[in-house]
């Protein structure tokens, strides 16, 4: 059983921040469990581009308002709590934040917490050590 809370994750090397959002990674691939969980912060007013070409990503808005844009065919959705989106195509997107957004996201296979974005928002396919 594993049991760990965000305070003690804060300022850790599971604490990962990039201009404007900042992502607290509660399960890694370390863990051994197949996906890794996060909780991840968009600050109010930014716009940030990704696109997981090596993961599928499930996104739970719990607080917060902005939009996603779909890059791959243009198409805009307004996001509030209670807002799930899963990029289960590898869609590249745009989200912008209206205000401060705090989701719940998994990723599978699942992220190590060593990855960065690239150039283009996308995370490489990191081999995952369960030692």
């Amino acid at each position: 059983m594993i049991v760990r809370t965000t305070a003690e994750i804060t300022g850790t090397e599971r604490d990962v921040a990039e201009a404007g959002w900042r992502s607290k990674r509660i399960v890694l691939g370390g863990d051994g469990v197949g996906f890794s969980f996060h909780e991840t912060t968009i600050e109010p007013a930014t716009v940030h581009e990704f696109h997981y070409l090596n993961h599928v990503e499930a996104v739970w808005l719990v607080e917060g308002e902005g939009s996603l844009t779909d890059l791959d065919n243009g198409v805009n959705y307004e996001l509030g709590p209670g807002s799930m989106y899963l990029l289960d195509g590898h869609e590249k997107h745009r989200l912008h934040a209206h205000t401060r957004m705090r989701m719940l996201c998994v990723f599978n296979p699942p992220v190590t917490g060593q990855e960065v974005h690239d150039e283009n928002g996308i995370y490489p396919l990191v081999a995952v050590s369960t030692d």
